[in-house]
């Protein structure tokens, strides 16, 4: 019997303990169910303003460079090449010396000109003496009109050679003169193709090449589409081209428009174009390949992103603005022309807008933020 009393009061006992376990369970865990989550961090990010600037716009092509001038030196009087004052390749000014053909044979077809024009010039004076002698005879009868006739003949004829032999020493002083090979124009000078001693004249081929390199073309090729805003850019004034040499970042000359072709080649659809770059220390040379920009427009009150801050997704580009609340609020954008870091923005974006150029990959949709500014410091 008290075996039996025992057991039970152990019993008893064990109950009692098990509910007050499930007593203090169920408070405890109803207490952590009652308490809201932790609120989520605020992500520092750095913010920039809109940028509102007038943006130029631009067209770019590809294009080579073309000499204004570029001739072959020929020889106009035939000799032997006696000198090349001018190296090969020497940059040269309007009128230098390139090449001296030996003037002997030419000086003394010039002096045996000269000498007949004296000579002419000698018998004419006899002529119209003679003539005035026999002009005043014939007036008192004692000479007949038939030697006055003659006489006059005479006179005609030495006026007609010493014409015709003035023309002769003309032509050779000309030629004299083509002994002297000199540039038409500044330019550089190609490879020498008559060494000295050769034999040259006007069908020996040509001496050298010289092209003018300052100011120089650069042809280029735009588009019909293309052609109606370069026109509309014309009309309105000057058109002004920026030139970079491929490959190379930077402008490296200045220029305008200065030909427009007066036809569109119907195999390609394009139009020749060109523009004329002032290069006074001879950096561009005919042949090259650039990149030519011509400046159609400005675009006032345009609003620019930086271009770091931009995002791509299925949708298209997109960024982040500071939104309400200081969460994270994505824009998608229709994107405009870029101008160095910047792009300006058609639409989704507004000129009050706090654009969120870092930490990017850590923020989303909706996202608490703490706005930086640039400096790295808090916002106030």
């Amino acid at each position: 019997m008290r075996v039996l009393t025992a057991t039970l009061a152990s019993l008893a006992a064990l109950g009692a303990t098990a509910i007050a376990g499930v007593e203090i369970a169920s408070h405890v865990f109803g207490e952590a169910k009652a308490s809201a989550p932790p609120a989520m961090m605020a992500m520092p990010v750095p913010v920039a303003p809109v940028v509102k600037m007038t943006l130029p716009l631009y067209l770019d092509f590809p294009g080579r460079t073309e000499a204004i001038r570029s001739v072959a030196l020929q020889a106009r009087a035939s000799g032997y090449v006696e000198s090349q004052p001018a190296p090969d390749g020497a940059d040269v000014k309007d009128g230098d010396l390139l090449y001296q053909i030996d003037p002997r044979d030419l000086q003394a077809a010039f002096d045996q000109a000269q000498a007949q024009v004296r000579r002419d010039a000698a018998s004419l004076e006899y002529a119209k003496a003679n003539f005035a002698r026999g002009e005043e005879l014939a007036k008192s009868g004692f000479v007949a009109k038939d030697v006055y006739d003659q006489r006059a003949s005479a006179m005609g004829q030495a006026e007609a050679a010493l014409a015709v032999d003035q023309a002769a020493t003309e032509a050779a002083r000309l030629n004299l003169g083509y002994a002297e090979i000199r540039a038409p124009f500044a330019g550089r000078l190609g490879r020498d193709q008559a060494a000295k001693g050769a034999l040259v004249g006007p069908t020996s081929g040509p001496l050298n090449t010289l092209v003018q390199l300052d100011p120089i073309y650069v042809a280029f090729n735009p588009s019909e589409s293309e052609l109606a805003e370069i026109a509309k850019a014309r009309a309105a004034g000057a058109v002004e081209a920026e030139i970079s040499l491929a490959g190379e970042p930077g402008v490296l000359r200045k220029g305008e428009l200065t030909f427009l072709d007066n036809a569109i080649d119907k195999s390609t659809g394009t139009i020749s174009a060109r523009v004329t770059i002032a290069n006074p220390d001879f950096a561009l040379l005919p042949g090259e390949y650039v990149r030519v920009r011509l400046h159609i427009k400005d675009e006032p009150n345009a609003l620019m992103a930086p271009q770091t801050a931009l995002g791509s997704s299925q949708m298209g580009k997109y960024l982040y603005v500071v939104g309400a609340g200081d969460k994270a609020e994505q824009r998608l954008l229709a994107l405009g022309p870029t101008d160095g870091e910047l792009v300006s923005v058609v639409s989704g974006l507004k000129e009050d807008d706090r654009i969120i150029v870092g930490n990017l990959q850590k923020i989303g949709p909706g996202s608490p933020i703490q706005p930086l500014p640039v400096d790295g410091k808090p916002k106030s």
